[in-house]
């Protein structure tokens, strides 16, 4: 049995100002003996809508009562920065929370990232990027502490946005432009064919190696917004370059279905994090960030 634990919530934290927006995260800390090892979550809304303050208590306290603590953030959305800033606002939430850990009284020589949906996609950038300059950003005020995570939870997340965008004449006809576009600073989604390497930079599965972090991929096989063949092609891509990745496939649930925040679901989420931040190996290892990256992946724009 899951020991519940009392949650408080600390809110309106500032993580970062950058070029006049300042970026916010709530705290959600289980009460216990010793300091929590903590998750940051990245909310959906197709980096154009949502906030931290998403699913607070179906989602973000319940995970907190089973001993986690939850960073949640906000980031800035494309009405105001387009990709990679998103990745460098989550990248400053990592490092301001190990500046932070102290007074917050969290571990962060244990951390996690979560996202849901256009977070998830944020999430394993994050995860996967570990330790390459070109990614780090300059956004926040901690730029010595290392924004490497210990462990990865993607729930319905794109992996390729080159294959979510590629559409025959009918269906470019018939359905409405998705979010890909506006993130990438494009237009429409008819401009992404012509920068093949812009999204390939902001996909996932293009930054997979075997060092990567273990991840946890969960998707419905229902979700008609996301392909569930996207979260199966990064597992399968994580498992292939020799890196640690469980997928869960949610029978019968459609895109941030509510099955996602059941108990028995974010049970096995508080348990794949407890398990993978118990070594606590990415603080440890990242005391700097190192410049090499890997041959087959490009540096962001």
């Amino acid at each position: 049995m899951t020991t519940r634990h009392q949650v408080s919530v600390v809110a309106n934290l500032t993580y970062a100002v950058v070029d006049g927006h300042t970026l916010h995260a709530d705290l959600y800390l289980p009460e216990a003996a010793q300091p929590a090892p903590v998750v940051i979550y990245v909310h959906g809304g197709g980096w154009a809508v949502g906030s931290r303050t998403d699913h607070a208590a179906t989602r973000l306290s319940a995970l907190a009562a089973m001993g986690l603590a939850v960073l949640s953030i906000d980031y800035r959305l494309v009405d105001v920065a387009h990709f990679p800033a998103q990745v460098h606002d989550v990248k400053a939430a990592i490092r301001w929370l190990r500046a932070h850990a102290g007074g917050l009284g969290v571990d962060a020589q244990r951390v996690g990232i979560w996202g849901a949906s256009a977070g998830a996609v944020l999430a394993a950038l994050a995860g996967l990027t570990a330790g390459q300059r070109d990614w780090k950003g300059n956004v926040g005020d901690h730029q010595g502490q290392a924004s490497d995570v210990d462990a990865v939870v993607s729930w319905f997340g794109i992996s390729d946005l080159s294959s979510t965008t590629t559409r025959s004449p009918l269906e470019t006809e018939l359905l409405p432009d998705g979010p890909e576009a506006a993130f990438l600073g494009l237009p429409t989604r008819a401009d992404i064919a012509g920068t093949p390497d812009l999204a390939r930079q902001a996909s996932p599965l293009e930054w997979v190696h075997n060092n990567a972090p273990p991840f946890l991929i969960a998707h419905g096989d229902r979700d008609r917004v996301v392909p569930p063949a996207e979260s199966l092609a990064l597992h399968t891509a994580l498992t292939r370059a020799g890196a640690t990745s469980m997928l869960l496939t949610l029978g019968g649930a459609g895109h941030e279905d509510q099955a996602f925040d059941s108990t028995a679901h974010l049970a096995v989420t508080a348990a794949f994090l407890r398990s993978a931040l118990h070594r606590g190996t990415a603080a440890a290892n990242a005391s700097s960030e190192s410049s090499s990256i890997p041959a087959h992946v490009r540096t962001p724009q």
